[in-house]
């Protein structure tokens, strides 16, 4: 039994980027089909499709290489756990490597970018960071 999917799917796509694969599938859920959203809108990955096959489905997420198989992801870390959420307030948005990184928020707007919190003036819990 997997008691964190999303720390499940931040595995399997950094240990893909290890591997060289240019795919990786992941089982399908709402907040992981909006964390692929946003990697695919912030330009992490090439794109993701969403296939309802099954009683879950899954998403293929296809991964994005730049000059010599140099990945656009350098790095991917759950913050938030089932056993230790973390929330932050507008104030207190988390920044990642100066703003050179993402940190992907779940909002009561939805799931946002650390960028889209501030913008917007909100918080929430902090799923991950990827840079």
């Amino acid at each position: 039994m997997m008691t964190d999917p999303i720390a499940d799917m931040l595995t399997r796509v950094r240990n893909a980027i290890q591997a060289g694969h240019a795919n990786v599938s992941v089982p399908a859920s709402k907040t992981k089909h909006e964390i692929a959203r946003i990697l695919r809108e912030e330009g992490y990955v090439r794109g993701f499709e969403a296939i309802d096959e099954g009683p879950q489905g899954h998403i293929d997420i296809e991964l994005k290489y730049v000059g010599d198989r140099q990945s656009a992801i350098t790095g991917l870390k759950r913050v938030s756990s089932p056993g230790l959420r973390v929330y932050c307030d507008k104030a207190t948005l988390p920044t990642v490597l100066n703003g050179l990184g993402v940190a992907v928020i779940s909002t009561s707007r939805g799931v946002l970018t650390d960028r889209q919190c501030r913008e917007q003036g909100v918080g929430g819990e902090v799923l991950c960071e990827v840079w």
